[in-house]
């Protein structure tokens, strides 16, 4: 009887390990017919939806950031296989700031802990030729936040593979002000004669512009993508899907 039973469980797992192996197949068929068409370079996604999944599944805030977290996981590991170069993140609103206290607390040591672990996991991050950058006013951020953001961009600066580009304290109205305002800035400081000759001001053009948006590291994205099915866009990237 046992010799039965163990029969069976070596022909279950034999089984099982056919087709994990079969599916695994099929997943590398579908990426390389995927990957025949043109790959986008840049994708963008609005990570939204995280409380609402929790609500409807009954868990507790905390446990539906950390499942939306590890969704993407999946969606980078397929960015990377598909060979995206850019993906950008809006991970957290200047706007957020005026939620729930608990809800703020919790997305924000959430995304502590992840970046330590990343930090930790450096050979990780490194064979898949990550490299991260926080793109916001980092300066609104906590002091630990703030310093792992820096510390990690600093550890992924080598990779190349993928550039992961996650908004903090951001939104689009925030970045274009900003940007405007240090494009006067420096135009005026370079070019201080023009003030001194009458109804002659410096000119500001568009790339002049884009040079001091906090994305002027990545292409403008081809494909906005948020993740809750919502089509708002939210103060994000306004000016990348204007301008032509």
């Amino acid at each position: 009887m046992k010799q039965s039973i163990s029969m069976k469980m070596e022909d279950q797992n034999l089984c099982s390990n056919l087709f994990k192996k079969l599916g695994a197949f099929l997943w590398k068929f579908l990426w390389k017919v995927l990957s025949v068409g043109p790959i986008p370079q840049h994708i963008a996604f609005i990570l939204d939806g995280n409380r609402r999944y929790a609500k409807k599944h009954k868990l507790d805030k905390a446990d539906g950031y950390k499942a939306g977290y590890e969704a993407l996981l999946y969606i980078l590991n397929y960015c990377s296989e598909l060979g995206v170069k850019y993906v950008t993140l809006y991970a957290f609103s200047l706007d957020n700031y005026k939620r729930n206290p608990s809800d703020f607390k919790c997305v924000m040591n959430l995304m502590l802990e992840k970046t330590q672990v990343l930090l930790k996991e450096k050979g990780l991050v490194a064979k898949y030729g990550v490299r991260l950058l926080f793109r916001g006013n980092l300066k609104l951020l906590s002091e630990p936040m703030r310093r792992a953001a820096e510390n990690a961009m600093v550890a992924t600066a080598a990779n190349n593979r993928i550039v992961v580009l996650v908004c903090v304290a951001y939104t689009s109205t925030n970045e274009i002000a900003r940007a405007v305002q240090k494009s006067c800035i420096e135009k005026f400081n370079t070019e201080s004669h023009a003030l001194k000759v009458p109804n002659m001001r410096p000119d500001i053009n568009i790339a002049y512009v884009e040079k001091h948006m906090f994305m002027d590291a990545a292409p403008d994205p081809s494909i906005l993508i948020r993740t809750s099915g919502e089509k708002r866009p939210s103060n994000f990237f306004l000016w990348q899907f204007t301008i032509p």
